[in-house]
């Protein structure tokens, strides 16, 4: 039997409630309303992606630009539901958006972990070191903002990334903005 592969594509509106679904099972995530994800994925949907297996939602991740700071992605949040069977898809599917937004200039990439979600921060930190890229950490919004039982949110900041070299990127091409990538 062949492994699973994942598809990695633009969400649309249609995706909001199972990703909503997809969170509410997660451990550790903020569950937004479903309305949030469909307007997210309508507003900010050339910033996020779904995996998919068999059409089947298994993982997502949800960024967008700065306004103010237009050369920053910011990752919002992402999950993988445990059952995929995929290795690394987490990893896969951060890696994947993050390149698709240096390929449109991107430069910086931030994202807020706490401090105790140490598997993103080695994702990052990989990220980071792939690109050699610096990696610089600060408090974005301490837990008395974000009410009883939260966390500090800790900023992660990476870059400056290099420019992508097209000749050595297939991620770079980016004639078309629904792109599916198999993980």
């Amino acid at each position: 039997m062949a492994a699973a592969k994942a598809v990695f594509r633009t969400p649309t509106p249609a995706d909001g409630l199972k990703v909503w679904e997809l969170v509410a099972s997660t451990p550790g995530l903020d569950t937004n309303s479903p309305y949030a994800y469909v307007l997210w994925f309508r507003d900010f949907a050339d910033c996020s992606l779904v995996a998919t297996v068999d059409d089947e939602i298994v993982g997502f991740l949800t960024g967008y630009r700065r306004p103010e700071e237009p050369e920053t992605y910011f990752v919002w949040q992402t999950a993988v539901s445990p059952r995929h069977g995929i290795p690394f898809l987490g990893v896969k599917l951060f890696e994947e958006a993050a390149e698709r937004q240096r390929a449109r200039g991107a430069r910086f990439v931030e994202a807020s972990v706490s401090a105790e979600n140490r598997s993103i921060l080695m994702v990052l930190r990989q990220y980071a070191r792939r690109r050699t890229a610096e990696i610089t950490e600060q408090l974005l919004f301490p837990a008395g903002l974000l009410g009883e039982g939260h966390h500090d949110e800790i900023l992660q900041r990476i870059g400056p990334l290099p420019a992508p070299d097209p000749a050595a990127d297939p991620l770079t091409d980016t004639a078309s903005p629904v792109k599916e990538t198999a993980a």
